[in-house]
């Protein structure tokens, strides 16, 4: 999950951060859908990745929940959920929207 950061003109940059603990939720989202078929898991990775990559542009507008803001993955049923800190995105959890909601509260409470 390479974070190149990209300048565009006209816009200042912005680091987008991905935490260890939204790392292992990829990692573990990627390896769920691989065994539901070869090479979903890499469409997994893919359409996250440039889920988080919208981050550059629209980081901000989505709603608070749990005290962070919850992006609603565009092709899986996950949630990514990050804050924004000056000129950082920093991406906290990526969690399957599946789950029981007291699971993902107490996991961002951790």
């Amino acid at each position: 999950m390479g974070r190149g950061e990209e300048d565009h003109p006209g816009e200042e940059a912005v680091r987008i951060v991905i935490l260890r603990s939204a790392i292992d939720d990829l990692i573990q989202g990627q390896a769920f859908y691989e065994r539901q078929g070869e090479g979903l898991g890499d469409y997994f990775e893919e359409s996250l990745s440039a889920d988080i990559d919208s981050l550059r542009l629209f980081a901000g507008i989505h709603a608070l929940v749990h005290g962070y803001h919850r992006m609603l993955s565009a092709k899986f049923p996950f949630a990514v959920y990050y804050d924004v800190v000056g000129d950082q995105i920093r991406v906290r959890a990526v969690l399957d929207c599946r789950r029981d909601p007291k699971r993902t509260r107490n996991r961002l409470r951790d």
